[in-house]
């Protein structure tokens, strides 16, 4: 597989408190994406965040893991449904940190192993990022 990169750029205006930013792939899949610091760790009232992007990057990522796995077992799923919930919270002496990610998989048309979710987490680069970051991993069926 070759070197994958991909970017994305936020601009904020004001105040990390008062102010406000936009999220813009640079691959043009998604623009100006609107997130406060109020609506990050509140209501998110319509706007994003970080934490939600990390888990829509996850649950793209572990869809994919267990599409290929299943696929490589000989059983190709007809439909595939990962929810990832990230969660962030205070850890003592080191602020605010990613701590955790639960993953529920749903399948359809093909038959889900215990063995072929262990493999699939093992394949997917964000749940290795996060487990090596020091979060908890957790997955389970729908």
């Amino acid at each position: 597989m070759p070197r994958i990169e991909r970017s994305a750029t936020v601009a904020w205006e004001g105040t990390v408190a008062r102010g406000q930013g936009a999220i813009t792939a640079d691959s043009g899949a998604f623009s100006a994406l609107p997130y406060t610091l109020a609506s990050r760790i509140g209501d998110p009232d319509g706007k994003t965040s970080p934490e939600e992007l990390l888990a829509a990057a996850t649950a793209g990522c572990f869809t994919t893991s267990v599409g290929s796995e299943l696929a490589r077992d000989g059983s190709p799923p007809e439909r595939l449904e990962v929810h990832c919930k990230i969660v962030m919270d205070e850890v003592a002496g080191e602020g605010h940190q990613i701590v955790g990610a639960e993953l529920i998989v749903g399948v359809e048309g093909a038959a889900l192993s215990d063995a072929t979710l262990e493999r699939a987490e093992q394949g997917c680069p964000f749940t290795t990022l996060l487990r090596k970051a020091g979060a908890s991993v957790t997955v389970h069926r729908a």
